[in-house]
């Protein structure tokens, strides 16, 4: 869930993420840590569920095109130190 390294993104036509009107700005700061977030909730809640995570295919997607890999490497890290300061 938690690898950086081992996520690779889905085969297939990558877009760029659709307008999202929570974040009408050019800056997508904000944009790129919200589909962070919601797509680890999502996964945490789909894991305790016993469900398939394909669901939350899109908010890796998303995240992945928005956030620069450096952020993704070091919000990872702490979350598995459990230093992370978002609620997942």
């Amino acid at each position: 869930m938690l690898d950086v390294d081992s996520q690779k993104p889905p085969k297939g036509k990558w877009s760029t993420p659709p307008f999202d009107p929570r974040f009408p700005n050019q800056n997508q700061t904000r944009n790129c840590y919200q589909n962070f977030l919601d797509y680890h909730r999502r996964v945490k809640r789909m894991n305790r569920r016993g469900k398939s995570t394909q669901p939350c295919e899109y908010y890796f997607r998303v995240f992945h095109s928005l956030c620069p890999m450096s952020w993704v490497r070091r919000w990872t890290e702490q979350i598995q130190d459990g230093t992370f300061a978002g609620k997942i």
